[in-house]
Parts: structure tokens; C-alpha cells; sequence
């Protein structure tokens, strides 16, 4: 059971940023079996390969496409999906963590064996 987005993301609208369709159609830095995530500075979170979007119910949220952009600012009117209000928002947020997370040194430091 999977729900259809409320507009459609393959095609620029008043409702969608050109400049998240730019990044929805750049090719994937890495492709795999899995999903590639990646934080864009003060902008969404771009979402490549295979991945499952369910809500908190768990319904499956079809996005219709194996690259989408995900709301970092809250402030969209197509959440979970950006729509480019972080720009009118004046969100800001660098595109990565400020100092390692504990899990990164962990499998950095068992790479060096």
C-alpha cells in the first residue's frame, strides 16, 4: 500500500525549486546495492539509489524516482520532500557534522587494520 506524492517530482512546478531538480538529476558520486544519502549545505538531504520511504505508520511513501530531495528545514509544503522554502527561510546548516560521531572512528579505526 503506497501513497502518491501531492505533485509530481519528475517535473519542476510553482511548488518545486529548480535548483532541487538540478541536484535530483546530477549523477549519484557513488552507486551500490544500497541508498546514498547526502547533506547539501543549508539545503535538503539528497537521497540516491534503493531506498523504502514509509511514514510513521509505516505505509510505504512512493516517491516515484530513486533520487529525491528530503526537507531539512521543516518548513516545506511537500514534506517529507523539499520544495526550496529553506532558501526563503534563511535555513542554515553545514553539509557535514561538526566533529565525528562515535560510530565513524569506530569503523575508521577497524579500517586501519
Amino acid at each position: 500500500m503506497s501513497r502518491p506524492l501531492p505533485t509530481e517530482p519528475d517535473r519542476p512546478d510553482e511548488g518545486q525549486d529548480p535548483d532541487i531538480e538540478a541536484l535530483l538529476a546530477s549523477p549519484a558520486a557513488a552507486q551500490g546495492d544500497g541508498a546514498t544519502i547526502t547533506p547539501y549545505r543549508d539545503g535538503p538531504l539528497i537521497v540516491r539509489g534503493d531506498f523504502r520511504l514509509v511514514d510513521p505508520d509505516g505505509a510505504v511513501i512512493d516517491p516515484g524516482r530513486k533520487t529525491i530531495a528530503l526537507c531539512r528545514c521543516g518548513k516545506s509544503g511537500i514534506k517529507p520532500f523539499c520544495d526550496g522554502a529553506h532558501k526563503r527561510s534563511g535555513f542554515s546548516a553545514p553539509s557535514a557534522p561538526s566533529r565525528p560521531r562515535p560510530a565513524a572512528r569506530i569503523v575508521r579505526e577497524a579500517g586501519e587494520d
